[in-house]
């Protein structure tokens, strides 16, 4: 599903290949027919944007907007666990389906960064690939709507994802909550943060310990349990 690695591209910083390839990654959305009606018109129109754009602007604006603050960062867990512990035992899991599935990380990135994660399923069997996709739309929703929330042409993305795996339960919750939850203040507060998170990122010795086969490496906590997490972040 060359669709989704469309996708991983457009999330990702943005480089000279990728202002090279805006023909082909056009195509492939077009030859490949994925995506809703919709969310096709909006993920190229995404794609328009960078036609004419200047690299070392889009370099600035995508750091504005995804590097400044917690809100609309790109990693899973983050959104999920914080810098706690239970982070890194996340992380190891999902480093190690990566793995069993043959994925090698050419990148410095951490395993759940959305747009590896997309490469990732973009590689594996399209049911297999969807299934793990929806098991973490509760966050990839909340970004889509925080970014909608900023007007931003990036929540076609998300968009486009929630057309691949389906909407979560909670969608209702999570946009009110992108909706009221007021600004991003992860810099202002950066000290407290920092002095309450101050624990090993990838936990340590007997912690992390494997999952068993049946249980998925993306699975989301319990919705009430994650919306809470997420209220006592702000």
């Amino acid at each position: 599903m060359l669709t989704l690695k469309v996708l991983s591209v457009l999330l990702s910083y943005p480089e000279a290949e990728m202002l090279a390839a805006l023909d082909e990654m056009a195509g492939v959305i077009e030859q490949e027919n994925l995506l809703l009606a919709a969310h096709k018109k909006s993920v190229l129109a995404l794609i328009d944007t960078y036609r004419s754009a200047d690299l070392l602007d889009a370099q600035e604006a995508y750091v504005a907007l995804f590097d400044r603050g917690r809100f609309l960062s790109l990693h899973i867990f983050e959104h999920v666990h914080g810098e706690s512990r239970d982070r890194g035992q996340a992380m190891v899991n999902l480093l190690q389906m990566y793995e069993a599935h043959g994925f090698e990380m050419s990148t410095h990135e951490l395993p759940d960064y959305i747009p590896l994660f997309l490469e990732f399923l973009s590689q594996q069997e399209q049911a297999e690939a969807m299934q793990l996709l929806h098991d973490a739309m509760p966050v990839l929703s909340l970004l889509g709507a925080r970014l909608t929330e900023r007007g931003s042409e990036f929540s076609a993305i998300f968009d486009a994802l929630a057309g691949f795996a389906g909407e979560p339960e909670a969608l209702a919750e999570i946009r009110l909550q992108a909706a009221t939850e007021g600004e991003d203040e992860t810099l202002v507060n950066m000290d407290e943060i920092w002095e309450e998170e101050a624990v090993s990122f990838m936990g340590a010795g007997d912690t992390c310990k494997s999952q068993t086969a049946t249980v998925s490496p993306i699975t989301i906590t319990p919705r009430d349990q994650y919306l809470k997490a997420q209220n006592h972040s702000l």
